[in-house]
Order: C-alpha cells, then structure tokens, then sequence
C-alpha cells in the first residue's frame, strides 16, 4: 500500500512517515501544495493524509481540485485546527475523515486502515493507449485485443506507464512508484523489466510502445 503525505511541518511529516514504514506502507512525503497536488492527480495513492495550512497551496484547495479531476483516493485532512467549521467544510471538500493535532499514533494508524478498507473497493479502471488496454479491476492487459500474460510485478509497471501514458519517469521514479519503499537492488532491474515487458508486448503485435527517452528513462506512448 502506498500513502501520500502532504505536510509542510518537516517534524511532523516525518512521525508520521516513521508510524506508517513502521507497519510496512510506502510513504511518499510533499511539503507543499502545489507538489502535493502534483503527487496525488497522479493517481497512484492509496490514500492521502493531507495538512490544511500549507504553502502555496491549502489543503481544501487540493482535495477539491483531486476529486474534480475525478481522483477518489481516501484522504485524511490531518490539521492543528479543531473547530467545527473546520471539521465541515474539510468534509465539504471532498476529504473522507478528519484528525485534528496532537493525534496519538495508534489513533493515525487506525484511521488510516479505515480509509484503506474503504477504498478496497472493485476498481473499474481501463487505461488505453495505442491499441493497449490495462484493465485495472481484471488484472489483465491486452493489445488489439490480444491478451499479454504478466507477472504481478510487470503488470504493476505497466499499469504506471499505461496510467501516465505519454510522461516519462526516470528509473529511480520507477523504482519508487512500482517497488517497495524498501527495494534494495540496482535501478537495472528496471531495464530488465522493461525489456521482459516489450518482448511480450512484440508478441502481441505491439511495437514501439513503451519508449526510452534518453537521458530521462521511459515512458508509455500517450493514446
């Protein structure tokens, strides 16, 4: 599981990255709102714990602009104000829970699974580009409607590229976004998957779809 925090208060923000590798999530930290922003239409969260007082940026703006760009991560508004109108117009704002500070670990953490368990719904996504279809909620991905069969890990790597068609990630990005926070090998095992992927993607009849930028890395060839 991966979690996006959006906390301008380096102290703060690392606790809570600390309290969350601790039970074994991903965390990936913004400590703006124009960053945070940027993290999370990516789509790839989830969930979000998002401060209300931030730079550039307030929390409120992000998760009305999230949802109107139809991103339905869970998100926990996580501020220092307590006050009622605060609670609602978070809410309002398309926010699913609300915990003001100081918190205790143990409530964070159980909020966190709340949300989780929430959004472990059916996902019903399809990404297409260029004849390629990755049907998230099936698993499965398919060329001109040829099916490619895929490990776990490929098809995480794909699904990335497939959601971000036509942005091209370096390796480490890629590493971040599609390994385990705690991945320690070499930034190569990319290549070799990358490679993997395109050999089956050839034997579907798909060329030329997942291309290097040199000096960048790689990325899906938008639809």
């Amino acid at each position: 599981m991966r979690i996006l925090v959006i906390e301008d208060n380096n102290a703060v923000a690392k606790a809570v990255r600390t309290m969350l590798e601790s039970r074994h999530y991903a965390v990936d930290l913004a400590a703006d709102g124009e960053a945070g922003l940027d993290y999370l239409l990516r789509g790839i969260y989830d969930a979000a714990i998002v401060d209300i007082g931030l730079p550039r940026r307030n929390g409120f703006s992000i998760v009305e602009s999230a949802r109107e760009h139809n991103i339905q991560t869970p998100i926990l508004m996580l501020t220092a104000r307590d006050g009622v109108e605060d609670r609602v117009s978070g809410l309002e704002s398309g926010a699913d829970d609300y915990l003001p500070k100081p918190f205790a670990e143990e409530e964070l953490v159980a909020r966190v699974k709340a949300l989780l368990r929430r959004g472990n719904l059916p996902v019903v996504e399809r990404f297409d580009a260029n004849g390629l279809v990755v049907d998230v909620g099936a698993r499965t991905a398919a060329y001109c409607g040829r099916p490619i069969e895929l490990g776990t890990t490929e098809f995480r790597l794909l699904e990335f590229l497939a959601r971000n068609a036509g942005i091209a990630f370096s390796r480490a990005q890629l590493l971040e976004h599609v390994w385990d926070y705690d991945f320690e090998g070499s930034s190569n095992i990319v290549d070799v998957y990358i490679s993997q992927i395109r050999r089956k993607l050839k034997s579907a009849g798909a060329r030329d779809l997942i291309v290097t930028v040199w000096g960048v890395g790689y990325k899906l060839g938008a639809s």
